[in-house]
């Protein structure tokens, strides 16, 4: 089989550099698979063993530090045909650790080549996570505080089932990384190489070195027992088929006549519990139910069970573009928190802005029209207001209409809880219809 290294632009590095055999030794080890340049993809990020995938004429793709391995599992899900191929230094493998981890916990079928040259080679010869705490390094004493990483022993814990170690400058490279390569679920291979730019002009590094380091260490031999399992890619598949189909989209069918042919603004401001989401999810489905565009954006803390809860809707004839809402035309106040969070922005509400508040909310200064609901006299509950508002507002002809409200609960709900949201929605229309001006 012929070389897949890219003629036009030849590996360079510095004279010495192991990064160079390895270019050879990867492609060499394609040709010994047999793989063809069009069933390969090469993963890299940044740093000298960021340049392997311009090396060579197959699939490839370039991203950020740390992070090729995210890049690659998204391949490999997407095209699982594809033989993948990781590079990444021992400056990559620091910053993107958690990756690592994942991958190892994941065993997708991806193969990880860590050029291992114990610094930052492009950067300056700063420490990394595997630079040796007696060695010179440009960042100073901070290697001497810290424990290098055991790669081999890490993705073992973590639960990779397949390590190996082995020197850049062997004459088995070929056949290390072939193996790893052939391995069906994730392998690394930790390959362990000299750095003449920065390392090695500080720190004695010789290629006899390296082997007899290798050689005190124990593991990364390959293959580890106690972590075969099947590959993730196939088992993803396999399981995924079992499931049953998924349910298509809603389909909501223009029914009805829109009320206005114009850009309509909601807000609905309670707090957690009171169905604010709920409420602005079922003026979304009955504006379609009449062929109209909805927005829906939502805000509540991230303690969802307490604060305030808000919905703004926007529905419209035409394409909404931007769904910023300055002076809504209608704005429901259910609750004080929903109010004190958008205080400020009641002093931009304009004369024609319809405010429905319940009567146990004090609302700042407006030039709004203000009228006041007393939900517990209607019998309504806390969680049922924002329902009963919603009627209220469909009560008025103001965005929906009671037609189209009760087409959204159809939508929305079965059954007894259909049941009960129409008994709500008959209080909000009784008290909006009692209160509606011309």
């Amino acid at each position: 089989m012929d070389s897949l290294i890219n003629d036009s632009r030849p590996p360079v590095f510095c004279p010495g550099c192991t990064h160079e055999r390895v270019v050879h030794g990867l492609d060499k080890a394609f040709a010994l698979l047999g793989l063809p340049a069009n069933r390969i993809a090469l993963v890299s990020d940044i740093g000298c063993s960021g340049l392997f995938d311009t090396f060579f004429n197959t699939h490839a793709m370039h991203g950020l530090h740390g992070r090729a391995l995210t890049y690659a599992t998204g391949l490999k899900m997407a095209r699982p045909e594809l033989t993948v191929v990781v590079t990444m230094g021992d400056g990559g493998l620091g910053i993107g650790g958690a990756h690592l981890l994942a991958a190892c916990r994941r065993n997708l079928d991806l193969t990880l080549l860590v050029l291992n040259n114990f610094n930052f080679g492009m950067t300056g010869g700063q420490c990394s996570v595997t630079t040796p705490p007696e060695a010179q390094a440009g960042s100073s004493f901070l290697n001497r505080l810290e424990k290098p990483m055991d790669l081999c022993r890490l993705v073992e814990a973590a639960g990779a089932p397949y390590a190996a170690r082995c020197s850049g400058l062997s004459k088995g490279l070929a056949e290390n990384i072939r193996a790893a390569i052939a391995f069906e679920g994730f392998s690394v291979l930790d390959i362990w190489g000299i750095c003449p730019g920065r390392y090695t002009r500080k720190n004695r590094l010789t290629p006899k070195m390296i082997d007899e380091n290798l050689a005190d260490m124990p593991g990364g031999q390959g293959v580890i027992a106690e972590n075969r399992r099947p590959e993730y890619g196939r088992s993803y598949a396999r399981q995924q088929a079992e499931l049953p189909p998924t349910k298509p989209p809603l389909e909501v069918p223009p029914e009805f006549t829109p009320l206005a042919g114009k850009r309509q603004e909601l807000v609905i401001l309670g707090s957690a519990g009171q169905r604010i989401i709920t409420a602005g999810e079922i003026v979304g489905l009955a504006a379609m139910t009449a062929g109209l565009q909805v927005t829906q954006k939502n805000e509540y803390n991230i303690t969802v069970l307490r604060g305030p809860s808000i919905s703004e809707v926007i529905v419209s004839d035409e394409a909404i573009g931007y769904t910023g809402i300055e002076t809504p035309d209608v704005v429901l106040a259910l609750a004080q928190e929903g109010v004190d969070r958008r205080r400020a922005a009641f002093a931009h509400f304009g004369e024609n802005t319809l405010v429905l508040a319940a009567a146990d909310v004090t609302l700042p200064e407006s030039p709004a029209r203000v009228h006041t609901i007393d939900f517990k006299a209607l019998g309504v509950r806390p969680p049922d207001r924002a329902l009963a508002a919603v009627a209220a507002v469909a009560a008025r002809e103001r965005i929906i209409s009671p037609p189209m409200l009760d087409r959204a609960l159809e939508y929305r709900f079965a059954g007894k809880v259909l049941e009960s949201a129409r008994a709500t929605v008959k209080k909000g229309l009784e008290e909006g219809r009692k209160d509606a001006k011309p």
